[in-house]
Protein backbone atom coordinates (compact mmCIF):
# COMPACT_ATOMS: atom_id res chain seq x y z
CA UNK A 1 0.00 0.00 0.00
CA UNK A 2 1.14 3.83 -0.88
CA UNK A 3 1.69 5.85 2.05
CA UNK A 4 2.23 9.19 0.05
CA UNK A 5 5.42 9.43 2.55
CA UNK A 6 9.04 8.41 3.17
CA UNK A 7 9.81 5.01 5.35
CA UNK A 8 11.77 5.41 8.84
CA UNK A 9 14.54 3.46 6.14
CA UNK A 10 14.34 5.82 3.30
CA UNK A 11 14.49 9.02 5.66
CA UNK A 12 17.44 7.52 7.10
CA UNK A 13 19.23 7.35 3.73
CA UNK A 14 18.43 10.57 2.80
CA UNK A 15 19.77 11.88 6.78
CA UNK A 16 23.04 9.53 5.75
CA UNK A 17 23.58 11.42 2.51
CA UNK A 18 23.06 14.64 3.88
CA UNK A 19 25.37 13.96 6.68
CA UNK A 20 27.81 12.56 3.98
CA UNK A 21 27.88 15.75 1.75
CA UNK A 22 28.15 18.06 4.19
CA UNK A 23 31.34 16.53 6.01
CA UNK A 24 32.36 16.36 2.23
CA UNK A 25 32.01 19.85 1.71
CA UNK A 26 34.46 21.04 4.48
CA UNK A 27 36.97 19.16 3.01
CA UNK A 28 37.06 19.87 -0.67
CA UNK A 29 40.28 21.77 -1.56
CA UNK A 30 41.19 19.89 -4.93
CA UNK A 31 38.29 20.75 -7.21
CA UNK A 32 37.10 24.55 -8.79
CA UNK A 33 33.57 24.80 -7.13
CA UNK A 34 32.35 27.35 -4.72
CA UNK A 35 30.46 26.91 -2.01
CA UNK A 36 30.22 29.84 0.22
CA UNK A 37 26.73 30.49 -1.32
CA UNK A 38 23.13 31.28 0.76
CA UNK A 39 20.25 31.32 -1.87
CA UNK A 40 17.70 31.17 0.60
CA UNK A 41 16.12 33.90 -0.57
CA UNK A 42 15.69 31.80 -3.83
CA UNK A 43 14.16 28.84 -2.38
CA UNK A 44 10.71 29.51 -2.94
CA UNK A 45 11.34 28.81 -6.75
CA UNK A 46 12.08 25.80 -6.20
CA UNK A 47 8.52 24.23 -6.42
CA UNK A 48 7.70 25.64 -9.75
CA UNK A 49 8.98 23.93 -13.07
CA UNK A 50 11.44 26.44 -14.49
CA UNK A 51 12.19 25.80 -17.80
CA UNK A 52 13.92 28.94 -20.43
CA UNK A 53 13.63 26.45 -23.48
CA UNK A 54 14.78 27.77 -26.48
CA UNK A 55 16.29 30.77 -27.09
CA UNK A 56 16.35 33.26 -23.98
CA UNK A 57 15.57 36.41 -26.46
CA UNK A 58 13.06 34.93 -28.11
CA UNK A 59 9.59 34.54 -26.38
CA UNK A 60 7.70 31.23 -25.64
CA UNK A 61 4.85 29.62 -25.32
CA UNK A 62 5.79 28.38 -22.06
CA UNK A 63 6.05 30.69 -19.48
CA UNK A 64 7.12 29.18 -16.16
CA UNK A 65 10.82 30.27 -16.49
CA UNK A 66 13.17 32.92 -15.69
CA UNK A 67 13.95 34.76 -19.54
CA UNK A 68 14.23 38.16 -18.26
CA UNK A 69 16.73 37.21 -15.38
CA UNK A 70 19.12 35.18 -17.88
CA UNK A 71 19.15 38.20 -20.33
CA UNK A 72 20.58 40.18 -17.66
CA UNK A 73 23.28 37.68 -16.70
CA UNK A 74 23.94 36.88 -20.17
CA UNK A 75 24.35 40.87 -20.74
CA UNK A 76 26.40 41.06 -17.91
CA UNK A 77 29.07 39.02 -18.82
CA UNK A 78 28.89 40.20 -22.47
CA UNK A 79 30.04 43.91 -21.30
CA UNK A 80 32.21 42.06 -18.68
CA UNK A 81 34.28 40.63 -21.76
CA UNK A 82 33.84 43.50 -23.76
CA UNK A 83 31.76 42.37 -26.77
CA UNK A 84 30.38 44.52 -29.60
CA UNK A 85 27.69 46.34 -28.10
CA UNK A 86 24.89 45.51 -30.47
CA UNK A 87 27.10 42.32 -31.90
CA UNK A 88 26.52 39.46 -28.87
CA UNK A 89 24.17 37.06 -27.54
CA UNK A 90 24.33 34.12 -25.20
CA UNK A 91 22.36 31.87 -22.84
CA UNK A 92 22.86 30.03 -19.52
CA UNK A 93 24.09 26.43 -20.28
CA UNK A 94 24.55 23.63 -18.17
CA UNK A 95 28.19 23.88 -17.50
CA UNK A 96 31.42 24.90 -19.51
CA UNK A 97 31.22 21.58 -21.45
CA UNK A 98 28.04 22.84 -23.23
CA UNK A 99 29.45 26.06 -23.85
CA UNK A 100 32.73 24.79 -25.17
CA UNK A 101 30.40 22.30 -27.52
CA UNK A 102 28.77 25.84 -28.75
CA UNK A 103 31.46 27.72 -29.54
CA UNK A 104 32.57 24.67 -31.54
CA UNK A 105 29.58 24.00 -33.26
CA UNK A 106 29.64 28.09 -34.00
CA UNK A 107 33.06 27.73 -35.51
CA UNK A 108 31.96 24.84 -37.68
CA UNK A 109 29.14 25.63 -39.14
CA UNK A 110 30.99 28.96 -39.90
CA UNK A 111 34.05 26.77 -41.16
CA UNK A 112 33.02 23.35 -42.49
CA UNK A 113 36.30 22.65 -43.43
CA UNK A 114 38.69 24.05 -40.55
CA UNK A 115 40.98 22.50 -38.59
CA UNK A 116 40.94 22.35 -34.48
CA UNK A 117 44.00 23.41 -32.89
CA UNK A 118 44.10 22.70 -28.98
CA UNK A 119 46.94 22.29 -26.24
CA UNK A 120 47.65 18.66 -24.66
CA UNK A 121 46.36 20.28 -21.15
CA UNK A 122 43.26 21.25 -23.03
CA UNK A 123 39.90 19.92 -20.68
CA UNK A 124 38.59 15.84 -21.40
CA UNK A 125 35.64 17.07 -22.67
CA UNK A 126 36.98 18.71 -25.83
CA UNK A 127 38.18 15.94 -27.12
CA UNK A 128 34.69 14.44 -26.60
CA UNK A 129 32.90 17.12 -28.19
CA UNK A 130 35.40 16.87 -31.39
CA UNK A 131 34.19 14.02 -31.84
CA UNK A 132 30.61 14.43 -31.50
CA UNK A 133 30.92 17.23 -34.12
CA UNK A 134 33.20 15.28 -36.14
CA UNK A 135 35.65 18.22 -36.78
CA UNK A 136 39.17 17.44 -37.80
CA UNK A 137 41.85 18.61 -34.80
CA UNK A 138 45.56 18.48 -34.11
CA UNK A 139 46.51 18.71 -30.80
CA UNK A 140 49.36 20.82 -29.87
CA UNK A 141 52.28 20.69 -27.40
CA UNK A 142 52.67 23.01 -24.21
CA UNK A 143 54.82 24.58 -22.13
CA UNK A 144 56.13 23.29 -18.84
CA UNK A 145 53.56 25.43 -17.16
CA UNK A 146 50.63 24.32 -19.43
CA UNK A 147 50.43 27.10 -21.38
CA UNK A 148 49.99 26.40 -25.18
CA UNK A 149 53.59 25.96 -27.08
CA UNK A 150 53.28 28.86 -29.49
CA UNK A 151 56.17 28.11 -31.66
CA UNK A 152 54.78 24.76 -32.45
CA UNK A 153 50.97 26.04 -33.19
CA UNK A 154 52.33 28.65 -35.20
CA UNK A 155 54.47 25.43 -37.06
CA UNK A 156 51.36 23.31 -37.36
CA UNK A 157 49.12 26.19 -38.67
CA UNK A 158 51.74 26.43 -41.63
CA UNK A 159 51.59 23.13 -42.86
CA UNK A 160 47.95 23.62 -42.59
CA UNK A 161 47.99 26.89 -44.17
CA UNK A 162 45.31 25.96 -46.81
CA UNK A 163 42.52 25.22 -43.90
CA UNK A 164 40.58 27.41 -42.09
CA UNK A 165 41.57 27.58 -38.17
CA UNK A 166 39.57 27.17 -35.18
CA UNK A 167 41.05 27.36 -32.20
CA UNK A 168 40.12 26.06 -28.71
CA UNK A 169 42.07 28.63 -26.29
CA UNK A 170 42.51 27.54 -22.38
CA UNK A 171 41.70 30.37 -20.46
CA UNK A 172 42.79 28.35 -17.15
CA UNK A 173 43.98 24.55 -17.76
CA UNK A 174 42.69 22.07 -16.17
CA UNK A 175 45.52 21.05 -13.69
CA UNK A 176 47.86 24.26 -13.82
CA UNK A 177 45.64 26.98 -14.90
CA UNK A 178 47.45 28.21 -17.51
CA UNK A 179 45.98 30.78 -19.67
CA UNK A 180 46.97 30.69 -23.54
CA UNK A 181 47.27 34.07 -24.39
CA UNK A 182 44.10 34.94 -27.51
CA UNK A 183 46.57 38.53 -28.46
CA UNK A 184 49.38 36.26 -29.16
CA UNK A 185 47.46 33.91 -31.08
CA UNK A 186 46.16 36.23 -32.94
CA UNK A 187 49.55 37.64 -34.27
CA UNK A 188 50.33 34.23 -35.67
CA UNK A 189 47.10 34.21 -37.63
CA UNK A 190 48.01 37.47 -38.89
CA UNK A 191 51.85 36.76 -39.98
CA UNK A 192 50.39 33.37 -41.66
CA UNK A 193 48.20 35.15 -43.62
CA UNK A 194 44.82 33.34 -42.12
CA UNK A 195 41.76 35.15 -43.36
CA UNK A 196 39.29 32.58 -42.16
CA UNK A 197 39.28 31.74 -38.40
CA UNK A 198 37.74 30.99 -35.22
CA UNK A 199 38.84 31.82 -31.65
CA UNK A 200 36.70 30.31 -29.02
CA UNK A 201 38.01 30.69 -25.03
CA UNK A 202 37.34 27.94 -22.45
CA UNK A 203 37.43 30.03 -19.66
CA UNK A 204 35.27 27.50 -17.39
CA UNK A 205 37.71 28.80 -14.27
CA UNK A 206 39.65 31.40 -15.06
CA UNK A 207 37.55 33.34 -17.32
CA UNK A 208 34.44 34.55 -14.86
CA UNK A 209 37.88 36.26 -12.71
CA UNK A 210 40.12 36.95 -14.98
CA UNK A 211 38.25 40.11 -16.47
CA UNK A 212 38.35 41.43 -12.87
CA UNK A 213 42.45 41.38 -12.01
CA UNK A 214 45.26 43.31 -13.30
CA UNK A 215 47.08 43.24 -15.45
CA UNK A 216 43.93 41.45 -17.15
CA UNK A 217 45.23 38.60 -19.18
CA UNK A 218 44.09 38.53 -23.23
CA UNK A 219 41.24 36.28 -23.50
CA UNK A 220 38.27 37.97 -24.59
CA UNK A 221 36.49 39.69 -27.70
CA UNK A 222 38.58 42.87 -27.78
CA UNK A 223 41.62 40.22 -27.74
CA UNK A 224 39.85 38.39 -30.15
CA UNK A 225 37.72 35.86 -28.76
CA UNK A 226 34.52 34.82 -31.50
CA UNK A 227 33.34 32.95 -27.81
CA UNK A 228 33.67 32.39 -24.41
CA UNK A 229 32.31 29.96 -22.06
CA UNK A 230 32.65 29.66 -18.46
CA UNK A 231 31.27 27.41 -15.67
CA UNK A 232 28.99 29.21 -13.08
CA UNK A 233 29.48 26.85 -10.49
CA UNK A 234 33.02 27.79 -10.06
CA UNK A 235 34.10 31.05 -9.35
CA UNK A 236 30.34 32.15 -8.71
CA UNK A 237 28.80 29.63 -6.93
CA UNK A 238 25.96 27.13 -7.38
CA UNK A 239 23.73 24.22 -5.81
CA UNK A 240 23.58 22.78 -9.31
CA UNK A 241 26.40 22.92 -12.28
CA UNK A 242 26.25 26.00 -14.84
CA UNK A 243 27.70 28.16 -17.22
CA UNK A 244 27.25 30.86 -19.40
CA UNK A 245 28.28 30.86 -23.49
CA UNK A 246 28.63 34.06 -24.51
CA UNK A 247 28.81 34.65 -28.83
CA UNK A 248 28.64 37.05 -31.60
CA UNK A 249 24.99 37.43 -32.61
CA UNK A 250 26.09 38.01 -36.33
CA UNK A 251 27.66 34.10 -36.19
CA UNK A 252 24.41 32.69 -34.55
CA UNK A 253 22.17 34.35 -36.80
CA UNK A 254 24.09 32.01 -39.51
CA UNK A 255 22.54 28.79 -37.72
CA UNK A 256 19.35 29.66 -35.74
CA UNK A 257 15.84 27.78 -37.04
CA UNK A 258 12.46 28.94 -36.34
CA UNK A 259 10.20 26.07 -34.17
CA UNK A 260 6.81 26.38 -34.34
CA UNK A 261 5.96 23.85 -31.40
CA UNK A 262 7.81 26.36 -29.01
CA UNK A 263 7.19 29.51 -30.55
CA UNK A 264 11.07 30.29 -30.36
CA UNK A 265 14.51 30.23 -31.90
CA UNK A 266 16.26 26.51 -31.68
CA UNK A 267 19.56 28.09 -31.41
CA UNK A 268 20.72 26.52 -27.99
CA UNK A 269 22.51 22.97 -27.58
CA UNK A 270 19.85 21.74 -25.29
CA UNK A 271 16.00 22.46 -25.79
CA UNK A 272 14.85 22.26 -22.65
CA UNK A 273 16.49 24.42 -20.17
CA UNK A 274 17.17 25.09 -16.45
CA UNK A 275 15.60 28.02 -15.88
CA UNK A 276 16.88 27.99 -11.96
CA UNK A 277 20.37 28.68 -12.90
CA UNK A 278 20.10 31.65 -13.84
CA UNK A 279 18.70 33.13 -10.69
CA UNK A 280 21.38 31.91 -8.67
CA UNK A 281 23.56 33.24 -11.01
CA UNK A 282 21.97 36.63 -10.85
CA UNK A 283 21.68 36.54 -7.24
CA UNK A 284 25.03 36.79 -6.71
CA UNK A 285 26.10 39.60 -9.32
CA UNK A 286 23.40 41.73 -7.79
CA UNK A 287 24.56 41.14 -4.49
CA UNK A 288 28.06 41.48 -4.93
CA UNK A 289 28.33 43.56 -7.78
CA UNK A 290 31.77 44.11 -10.11
CA UNK A 291 33.12 45.60 -6.95
CA UNK A 292 32.46 42.48 -4.40
CA UNK A 293 33.34 40.18 -7.40
CA UNK A 294 36.77 42.15 -7.66
CA UNK A 295 36.85 41.51 -3.99
CA UNK A 296 36.47 38.54 -4.37
CA UNK A 297 38.97 37.33 -7.02
CA UNK A 298 41.76 39.90 -4.87
CA UNK A 299 40.12 37.22 -1.85
CA UNK A 300 41.05 33.95 -4.03
CA UNK A 301 44.70 35.13 -5.15
CA UNK A 302 45.82 36.27 -1.35
CA UNK A 303 44.74 33.05 0.10
CA UNK A 304 46.60 31.22 -3.35
CA UNK A 305 49.68 33.35 -2.89
CA UNK A 306 49.45 32.39 1.21
CA UNK A 307 49.57 28.32 0.32
CA UNK A 308 52.44 28.36 -2.02
CA UNK A 309 54.56 30.22 0.65
CA UNK A 310 53.59 27.54 3.19
CA UNK A 311 54.07 24.99 1.03
CA UNK A 312 57.52 26.20 0.31
CA UNK A 313 58.23 27.19 3.61
CA UNK A 314 58.30 23.37 5.04
CA UNK A 315 60.26 22.48 1.85
CA UNK A 316 57.70 21.95 -0.96
CA UNK A 317 58.11 22.79 -4.41
CA UNK A 318 54.53 24.64 -5.17
CA UNK A 319 54.16 26.74 -8.14
CA UNK A 320 51.96 28.61 -9.31
CA UNK A 321 50.93 30.57 -13.19
CA UNK A 322 50.87 34.64 -12.17
CA UNK A 323 47.58 35.69 -10.82
CA UNK A 324 46.57 32.47 -10.51
CA UNK A 325 44.45 30.37 -7.94
CA UNK A 326 45.41 27.00 -8.51
CA UNK A 327 48.57 26.17 -6.30
CA UNK A 328 50.39 22.91 -7.88
CA UNK A 329 53.11 20.30 -5.60
CA UNK A 330 53.98 17.11 -5.90
CA UNK A 331 50.95 14.55 -4.73
CA UNK A 332 51.06 14.17 -1.17
CA UNK A 333 49.87 10.94 0.80
CA UNK A 334 46.48 8.90 -0.82
CA UNK A 335 44.97 9.23 2.61
CA UNK A 336 46.08 13.14 2.08
CA UNK A 337 44.67 13.30 -1.29
CA UNK A 338 41.20 11.57 -0.66
CA UNK A 339 40.17 13.69 2.94
CA UNK A 340 40.78 16.96 0.72
CA UNK A 341 39.56 15.58 -2.65
CA UNK A 342 42.88 16.77 -4.54
CA UNK A 343 43.03 15.67 -8.20
CA UNK A 344 46.18 14.03 -9.01
CA UNK A 345 47.86 13.83 -12.47
CA UNK A 346 51.50 12.88 -13.40
CA UNK A 347 52.61 12.73 -9.80
CA UNK A 348 51.80 16.44 -9.09
CA UNK A 349 48.70 17.61 -7.27
CA UNK A 350 46.83 20.77 -6.61
CA UNK A 351 44.47 23.36 -4.51
CA UNK A 352 42.80 25.49 -6.43
CA UNK A 353 41.74 28.68 -3.63
CA UNK A 354 38.25 28.82 -4.58
CA UNK A 355 36.55 31.93 -2.41
CA UNK A 356 35.41 29.62 0.45
CA UNK A 357 39.05 28.29 0.84
CA UNK A 358 40.42 29.82 4.25
CA UNK A 359 43.86 29.96 5.40
CA UNK A 360 42.87 28.08 8.17
CA UNK A 361 42.34 25.02 6.22
CA UNK A 362 45.20 25.54 4.07
CA UNK A 363 47.08 25.39 8.04
CA UNK A 364 45.24 22.62 8.57
CA UNK A 365 46.17 20.63 5.18
CA UNK A 366 49.62 21.71 5.93
CA UNK A 367 49.82 20.10 9.34
CA UNK A 368 48.71 16.98 7.86
CA UNK A 369 51.54 16.90 5.21
CA UNK A 370 53.98 17.61 8.11
CA UNK A 371 52.77 14.47 10.24
CA UNK A 372 52.93 12.44 7.11
CA UNK A 373 56.57 12.92 6.41
CA UNK A 374 57.47 12.23 9.88
CA UNK A 375 55.28 8.80 10.07
CA UNK A 376 57.01 8.05 6.73
CA UNK A 377 60.85 8.56 7.25
CA UNK A 378 63.08 8.34 4.00
CA UNK A 379 65.69 5.76 3.55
Amino acid sequence: MHTNSLSTGEKQILEKLLEEVKTNTDYFMGYPVSKDFNYTELMPFMEYPMNNLGDPFVPSTYAVGSREIEKEVVQFFAELFRAEPHDWWGYVTNGGSEGNLYGLYLARELHPKGMVYYSEATHYSVQKNLHLLNMSNIVISTQDNGEIDYEDLENTIRMNRHMPVIIMANIGTTMTEARDDISKIKLILKKLAIKHYYIHADGALSGSYSALIEPRPAFDFVDGADSIAISGHKFIGSPMPCGVVIAKKSNRDRIARSVAYIGSMDTTISGSRNGHSPLFLWYTIKKLGIAGLKERAKHCLETASYAEQKLKEIGIPAWRNANAITVNFPEPDLKIRQKWQLAAEGGWSHIICMPNITKIQIDELIQEIISSKVATPTL
